[in-house]
């Protein structure tokens, strides 16, 4: 199928993806449910994880903007109080049912939305459990190791940074 408008890319979504997605404002935009959901991440940290979900063979959609991924899961079970302040202090976000995300009308890497597919949807897509995701999105460290004077703020001293972005 050429999709060429935002109808068609609804389309295309629902037909081709089985992705309930609708048209919003002139948008393609995917409704977080109690059957689809998304965890956004830092870039670096998303692309731990999807490696760890290609060897295991459970990757799902993946999608790209500047400086984070979202990945579409499953709902299975929403974390914990305290997982979530975890989450939260790691930059990764879990949004709410009733929210939405914008999807590309583009399979390429560059689309109006600024965004585009890492790992595009597939019709044979099982949506890996979000349960899964957050395991592996507390799990993978993706810092880098500076060892310099002025970035450590001491001699020899080791300093991590949290997302791989930079030294703090």
């Amino acid at each position: 199928m050429e999709a060429r408008t935002v109808d068609d890319w609804v389309s295309c979504y629902q037909r081709e993806f089985g992705l309930p997605v609708r048209e919003r404002g002139g948008f393609v935009m995917l409704p977080i449910t109690d059957r689809i959901c998304v965890v956004h991440l830092p870039t670096t940290r998303a692309e731990k994880v999807l490696a760890v979900l290609r060897e295991q063979r459970r990757e799902g959609p993946v999608l790209a903007r500047q400086i984070r991924w979202s990945l579409l899961a499953v709902p299975d079970a929403r974390p914990p109080a305290d997982v979530a302040t975890d989450l939260s202090g790691l930059d990764i976000d879990i949004p709410a049912v009733g929210s939405a995300v914008m999807l590309p009308t583009s399979l390429g890497r560059w689309s109006r939305e600024g965004c585009h597919w890492v790992r595009p949807p597939a019709g044979h897509d099982a949506l890996p459990p979000l349960s899964l995701l957050l395991h592996l999105a507390l799990s993978v460290v993706p810092q880098r190791v500076s060892t310099a004077l002025s970035e450590s703020g001491e001699s020899g001293k080791f300093r991590y940074d949290r997302d791989g972005v930079g030294p703090r």
